[in-house]
């Protein structure tokens, strides 16, 4: 019996896929994908995007700042109620914004406070052992409400080392939960942001999660090599929005762990698709059709030599281990200047043809014909193909 993907796991990337034993997903979408320029989401947007978020098993959702304003205090409240994932409120090492976040019902507060030198100086105005006191006594807050708690060393990649270790088990002793690692600016590369998971796990009991932008385009590697290192749990957006070039992509993470790991992370991925088209139309930003997993080319193929594989077998030019189906999407083959007869034939049998091989390469040359003055290749295209090298529509079964 043949299993499907043995390409990639019997090939030379073979493995135990005993890297990872558990990953569980922290989505930002609401709170650091709303923070991508121009956009904004009102308050039915974060609950209708909230509830997807939670029908798909996303172990945590950062519904936004409480503290922001009322509006966005009372989305981030209903959010908390409206849903069973765990949701969590960020906030400053300032009482009043833990205070806000405690007050709007969160499982969980994500207080941060920048730790490299640069930050401090010029974004917090502090000193070092400023932003460690105000870290504990934010952590302390939180945890004396008999709230779940998280702290980010904000900058963490351009921390010094040893004075993060310094913040790390002064936080420790405060009581915390969870460590977030922000790369901030994305300078990570994999296994130097795994080094740092690992220094990381050497100065704290907190369970620890990585937060990875996008920066250099290595955002998914950081924070899927992060897991690898021993990190529970990735931060991630949907489509990567967020600030400047974005953040891990929640479908890239989630798929890559699952597809590639063989790991469970109990999020449904039959909804990914749907979720991508919601918080693209939401957000404004449109997915690029080369987009990994959601992008409109993701599963598309028009090269001859590639869709004729495809259609004898999928696990030829696709990975095998991730299929459209996996995601809710559906595969496309698609006619153009690089078209194939088999592609065409499959397209003119769909249309209720019964072509001759003949036919079907003359539909071909003028497939390509077409599509070569960069014009795309529509259905009322085809029948007009058709009707010109004649095949008979009449005789055809034809289904619009």
């Amino acid at each position: 019996m043949r299993v499907r993907g043995n390409g990639f796991f019997q090939g030379t990337l073979a493995h135990n896929n005993d890297e990872i034993d558990d990953a569980r997903i922290f989505d930002t979408t609401l709170r650091d994908g709303e923070q991508t320029p121009r956009t904004s989401f009102d308050y039915d947007d974060k609950r209708e995007i909230a509830a997807l978020l939670d029908g798909m098993g996303v172990h945590v959702i950062e519904a936004g700042f409480p503290a922001n304003s009322e509006a966005e205090f009372e989305a981030v409240r209903d959010v908390a109620e409206a849903t069973d994932a765990t949701t969590c409120g960020l906030a400053r090492v300032v009482e009043s914004d833990v205070e806000a976040a405690i007050d709007a019902g969160v499982d969980m507060v994500h207080v941060f406070a920048s730790t490299s030198d640069i930050q401090i100086e010029d974004s917090m105005h502090a000193t070092r052992e400023e932003v460690v006191e105000r870290s504990v006594a934010a952590v302390e807050q939180v945890a004396d409400a008999g709230v779940e708690v998280m702290y980010s060393p904000m900058d963490v990649t351009r921390t010094d080392p040893e004075y993060l270790a310094e913040v790390l088990e002064a936080v420790d002793a405060a009581g915390v939960d969870w460590v977030n690692l922000p790369d901030t600016v994305g300078i990570a590369t994999p296994s130097r942001f795994a080094d740092l998971v690992r220094y990381v796990k050497e100065h704290t009991d907190a369970r620890i999660d990585v937060h990875c932008h996008d920066d250099f385009g290595m955002a998914t590697a950081n924070a899927v090599e992060g897991i690898v290192a021993g990190a529970d749990q990735a931060q991630v957006s949907v489509n990567g929005i967020g600030e400047r070039a974005g953040n891990a992509a929640l479908e890239e993470v989630v798929m890559a762990i699952e597809s590639l790991y063989g790991v469970d992370t109990g999020i449904d991925t039959t909804g990914i698709a749907e979720l991508s088209e919601l918080v693209a139309e939401k957000a404004g930003v449109p997915v690029p059709d080369n987009k990994p997993v959601v992008g409109k080319n993701a599963f598309s193929h028009e090269s001859g030599i590639h869709a004729a594989g495809v259609i004898e077998n999928s696990e030829t030019f696709e990975p095998g281990v991730m299929t459209p189906e996996m995601i809710g999407a559906e595969r496309s083959i698609v006619l153009g200047k690089h078209t194939g007869t088999n592609a065409v034939r499959q397209h003119l049998e769909e249309a209720g043809y019964e072509p001759t091989d003949d036919e079907v390469v003359a539909v071909t040359k003028r497939v390509k014909e077409h599509a070569a003055g960069k014009r795309r290749v529509t259905t009322d295209d085809l029948h007009e193909f058709a009707a010109d090298v004649g095949i008979e529509r009449e005789s055809a079964e034809v289904r619009a």
